[in-house]
C-alpha cells in the first residue's frame, strides 16, 4: 500500500514510522531484525531503508603507488526492503539517491522495485562522498533529487529512458522527498529553499519527510511556509530523541541543525550517557506529543541502527 494511503486511512489518527540502516557489509541481517522487532507492537504502516552510495579509499602498494578503490560498506537497501517485508509483512520504504546512480541504473533498481511488490520510493539527492567535498553527478546521472523524481513520475506513466520500446508497463509509485525546517545547508536562503521543494512536488513528489528537528517551531514556521506556498502534500515531521552527549556536537555537524538551548544545556549537565539519553527520551516524547497535537500525520523516527530509545519513546505515545 502506498503510503499516501496510509496516511488517508488513518482518518486523522497520528502514524508511527521509523528508518533504519542496510547492515554493514559481512554482518548478519539478524541484528536489523532484531532492531526492529520491538517496534512492531506500535504498528509501523511502513519502513523506511536508507541508501549508503559508495565510498573512495587509497591503498598504499608496497612500491609506494596508491590505488584508488570504491567499496560499499552497507549495500543491499532493495534486498533488505523486500527481506523486511517477506518477514515482518510491512511495507517498506527505499531511499533511491542520484549520487552513484545512471538514469539507465535508476531505472533498473525502479523496475526491480516494482517486481518485488514496493510500492514506495523517497527519492533523494544525496550526500556527496567525504573524499570529494561537493556533490558530483554520475556521468547520465541526475544532478538534483527534482530530475530523479521527474524519471520515478515518468515510469509511473510508462514512459521508459528507451522511447522505442513498445508495450511498456507503467509503475505506481508513491514517491516522497525530504524537506529541510532549518534549510537545506546548500540553499542561499529560506526562500530558494521552499521553491526547490515546491518544485520537486510540482514534479511528482506526494509526500514529504523532513529532517530531524528539536524545536517544534521550526517544523510549525516550516510547515506554514509550504502551504502559504501552495504545498498541499502531506508533512512528516522527522524525530530523533538524543542518545549521548557527543550528539551535541555530532548532529549539528553531520546535519546541519540547531539544538534548542535547555536540551543542549541539560545534555551538557548530564553525568554520563544513560543520564543524557534519559533527557533525549523526555524531549522527545514531549516534542511528539506538542506535534500529535497540532495533526500531523505521522512521526517519523531516526533511529540510526538503534531502536531501544524509539521504543521507549514509542511506548509513551501509541
Amino acid at each position: 500500500m502506498k503510503v499516501t494511503e496510509h496516511l488517508s486511512r488513518a482518518d486523522g489518527k497520528t502514524l508511527f514510522s521509523f528508518e533504519v540502516l542496510p547492515p554493514r557489509k559481512g554482518e548478519n541481517i539478524q541484528t536489523l531484525f532484531s532492531n526492529i522487532e520491538p517496534l512492531l507492537e506500535f504498528k509501523p504502516p511502513f519502513i523506511d531503508v536508507t541508501y549508503h552510495r559508495e565510498e573512495y579509499v587509497y591503498r598504499q602498494h608496497p612500491n609506494g603507488l596508491l590505488e584508488k578503490k570504491t567499496v560499499r560498506r552497507r549495500p543491499g537497501t532493495v534486498g533488505i526492503c523486500a527481506a523486511i517485508k517477506n518477514r515482518f509483512d510491512v511495507d517498506t520504504v527505499p531511499h533511491l539517491i542520484c549520487g552513484g546512480f545512471s538514469k539507465e541504473e535508476t531505472e533498473n533498481a525502479l523496475i526491480d522495485l516494482n517486481f518485488l511488490g514496493i510500492d514506495n520510493v523517497l527519492a533523494l539527492r544525496g550526500d556527496p562522498i567525504k573524499s570529494e567535498g561537493h556533490f558530483k553527478p554520475e556521468p547520465d546521472g541526475h544532478a538534483y533529487a527534482c530530475d530523479l523524481i521527474g524519471q520515478m513520475a515518468n515510469l509511473n506513466k510508462g514512459e521508459y529512458l528507451d522511447e522505442e520500446q513498445d508495450d511498456t508497463w507503467a509503475t505506481n509509485f508513491c514517491i516522497g522527498t525530504a524537506g529541510y525546517p532549518e534549510k537545506h545547508f546548500e540553499a542561499p536562503n529560506y526562500g530558494a529553499d521552499l521553491r526547490y521543494l515546491k518544485h520537486k512536488v510540482d514534479r511528482g513528489a506526494e509526500y514529504i519527510v523532513t529532517q530531524m528537528f528539536f524545536d517544534n517551531e521550526q517544523f510549525f514556521s516550516f510547515e506554514k511556509r509550504c502551504r502559504d506556498a501552495g504545498i498541499t502534500v502531506p508533512i512528516i515531521p522527522g524525530l530523533k530523541p538524543l542518545t549521548t552527549k557527543g550528539q551535541l556536537t555530532m548532529l549539528p555537524r553531520s546535519f546541519y541543525l540547531n539544538i534548542p538551548e535547555a536540551l543542549a544545556e541539560a545534555v551538557h549537565q548530564a553525568p554520563n550517557n544513560e543520564a543524557a539519553r534519559q533527557i533525549g527520551i523526555e524531549w522527545c516524547v514531549n516534542q511528539s506529543k506538542e506535534l500529535m497535537a497540532h495533526g500531523v500525520p505521522c512521526l517519523h523516527y531516526y533511529s540510526m541502527g538503534k531502536s531501544e530509545s524509539i521504543r521507549r519513546v514509542a511506548a509513551e505515545l501509541f
